[in-house]
């Protein structure tokens, strides 16, 4: 993997790049759609790339490992070809999801024991198993197994926590040396930068990530209930320390106002479930705020879903008539709000992009986030 700064806003710390895999360039800033069990929610691949037209995506190795499981994925080829995908996929560890199990795991310095969501079954992993399962899921950009603390977190909590992380780190970067690829390309590690909302753990922990010489470097730990500023906070701190020749990857995150302020605090990469998952529930994002499609006072308004006329993604569809499929509980009005979702957020980031090119970001930035905080 490479990756060439372009530029760098003066009047933040915006920046525009390329990240170049074995599946193609990555032009940064970027946002991943979240394909956790190797589908975006609602939207065919064909869409995916035609309409909505993402440099990589993410998929999620609790959920492959239980379903359908690494053997398949290991005979189909790997998740590219299991999924017919030919672009980048990015995977995280699974500490998030352990993270979430609460009262269905036990963490120890092993690994961690956890109870299958969908069988009650028990499994188990360890630094070594997640970087194995991850060979053969066959991501371009896999991520260090991690504890991702819960908010609000006790300080010795988040630092016993932290520094078993970074141990963690230590034995995925030494068992990968031992596990060869599968499919003939490279896979990258990202290790994950801890210590919930504590300046100093915070600090500590991206100076470790550091020294650790990765390829990239991710943010973990955030969006868990924590207030914007603290999560803008946690990001400066890091971000000051992480290497500025090296991606910067903020899991998990977020609101495309979460989105912009972290851009300008120089991260790079982005994931989340929201644009989907708001839109499975008729929660529209567009450029002058957000939109409830199922609110009576779009009936008959039969202007475009987004008033301000952009085109990130070619549906020709009024509110009025996506109202219409939510209230009739037609699957299609889900597919059409999460393909304007997902486009909204393509285009947010790549504007982004544009705007730091030309050097005009922070103000942009800033019309945006007043515009985007609107509920309409």
């Amino acid at each position: 993997m490479k990756f060439e700064l372009l530029h760098t806003d003066i009047n933040s710390k915006a920046r525009a790049g390329v990240l170049t895999t074995d599946h193609g360039t990555i032009e940064t800033p970027i946002f991943m759609p979240v394909g956790t069990v190797a589908t975006v929610k609602g939207v065919h691949q064909r869409e995916l790339k035609e309409d909505i037209n993402p440099d990589i995506i993410l998929g999620n190795t609790y959920h492959l490992y239980l379903r359908p499981k690494t053997e398949i994925l290991e005979k189909a080829g790997g998740l590219h070809k299991f999924m017919n995908w030919d672009r980048n996929i990015l995977t995280d560890s699974g500490g998030f999801q352990v993270y979430s199990l609460a009262g269905r795991r036990k963490i120890k310095e092993e690994g961690v024991k956890f109870k299958s969501h969908i069988d009650g079954s028990y499994h188990f992993f360890s630094p070594e198993s997640v970087m194995e399962i991850q060979r053969t899921i066959g991501a371009d950009i896999i991520m260090a197994f991690d504890e991702c603390t819960p908010y609000p977190c006790d300080y010795r909590y988040a630092k016993r926590s932290m520094h078993m992380t970074h141990r963690w780190l230590d034995r995925c970067i030494s068992h990968l040396e031992k596990v060869p690829t599968k499919y003939g390309y490279e896979q990258t590690l990202f290790p994950i930068v801890q210590g919930s909302t504590f300046k100093d753990l915070r600090a500590q922990s991206a100076e470790y990530i550091a020294n650790a010489g990765a390829e990239g470097n991710a943010i973990g730990g955030l969006s868990v209930g924590e207030p914007a500023e603290e999560m803008y906070e946690m990001c400066e701190v890091v971000t000051n320390i992480l290497p500025k020749d090296k991606p910067r990857y903020l899991m998990g995150v977020g609101t495309p106002i979460n989105i912009l302020e972290n851009i300008a605090l120089g991260i790079d990469m982005f994931d989340c479930v929201m644009p989907t998952r708001n839109a499975r529930n008729g929660m529209l994002f567009t450029s002058e705020g957000m939109i409830n499609i199922k609110n009576k006072k779009w009936a008959d308004d039969f202007s475009p879903i987004d008033s301000m006329g952009h085109t990130w993604v070619d549906l020709e569809y009024s509110k009025a008539y996506l109202r219409h499929l939510f209230v009739a509980d037609e699957y299609l009005g889900k597919q059409i709000a999460t393909i304007h979702n997902l486009g909204f957020y393509m285009w947010l980031v790549r504007e982004a992009r544009t705007q730091i090119l030309a050097g005009t970001f922070y103000a942009w930035k800033e019309k945006m986030v007043k515009q985007m905080a609107t509920r309409l």
